[in-house]
């Protein structure tokens, strides 16, 4: 993926103050259970329903400009750029206006509008501060456990070895960005407001198809930033569909030696993630991402 030499963004804040840690955290992290933080999945979505509704939660943490010129730090600044672009193209067709989203790294733990979070929280969104976080050891897990090769094709490289996939990166992001989108086009609100009402398997239902239209989403916006900036190499859609495609509830129930129970998924299984976040790719439409069907 080519990132270098492009924007990046001033709404990338670094975490100034710990926060409380959610009660329990998630230990002795397997393959499998990394593969269910890293791509997509926001542990934060129970909290969203009550607390952003009513306003309530903690408060945010505090949080200054991020100034670090390491690598990472640069990629994802270039990345949420890249997805203020493309959204405020998407939202001006459309004759409104897109309120960009931040973006918090953090180390270890933070306070969101929707609550605390820990590390193994994994990447998540908050509609309450309409805020991304991001734990500054998320990437570190990607290469150390996922397995994920920036070198797609095969070069050998020094400089690509031991370092996750830079376009599988970009997508978890962008989907969590894509919350954001759902969130200011009232979606979040409607999906939270209907699962007050109905059965937990009914709820976890219209949180799968909340999930699925946020890989639609990041699919959405891989296609029409190809065409604003040509940012894709070779083997990257590839990366992505493998990636999505390990992070179903199927797959990831199967791995964990548990048993498969649709009505427990709140993600998606893995032909779905793959085949929505395809779908967004292949028609650069929001339109196209429409997993309620009349549901709401």
């Amino acid at each position: 993926m080519k990132w270098q030499g492009r924007r990046g963004s001033s709404n990338v804040r670094s975490s100034t103050g710990g926060g409380k840690m959610i009660g329990g955290g998630i230990g002795g992290i397997i393959i499998a259970g990394i593969l269910w933080l890293v791509f997509g999945v926001n542990p934060m979505t129970a909290l969203q329903t009550g607390q952003v509704i009513a306003g309530g939660g903690s408060n945010g943490t505090s949080s200054e400009p991020a100034t670090s010129d390491d690598r990472d730090t640069q990629f994802v600044k270039v990345v949420l750029a890249d997805t203020e672009e493309v959204w405020h193209q998407i939202f001006n067709e459309a004759g409104s206006t897109y309120k960009e989203p931040s973006l918090i790294l953090f180390n270890g733990q933070v306070n969101s509008a929707c609550g605390g979070a820990s590390a193994a929280t994994g990447p998540f969104y908050c509609p309450g501060d309409q805020t991304v976080y991001l734990d500054t050891s998320f990437f570190v897990e990607m290469r150390q456990n996922l397995g994920i090769s920036g070198d797609q094709q095969g070069s050998g490289s020094q400089e690509n070895q031991g370092k996750a996939g830079d376009f599988a990166q970009a997508y978890v992001i962008a989907h969590e960005v894509g919350h954001h989108v759902q969130t200011l086009l009232g979606i979040s609100q409607q999906v939270n407001e209907a699962r007050q009402q109905v059965t937990q398997a009914q709820s976890n239902k219209l949180s799968v198809l909340q999930e699925l239209q946020a890989d639609c989403f990041a699919g959405v916006w891989a296609q029409r930033n190809q065409e604003r900036v040509q940012f894709l190499e070779a083997g990257d859609i590839d990366e992505a569909i493998n990636a999505a495609g390990q992070i179903g509830d199927d797959r990831l129930a199967q791995a964990s030696g548990r048993a498969v129970a649709p009505d427990n998924f709140t993600h998606g299984t893995s032909q779905q993630r793959v085949e929505w976040f395809t779908r967004g790719l292949e028609s650069g439409n929001v339109q196209s991402c429409d997993t309620f069907s009349g549901a709401l």
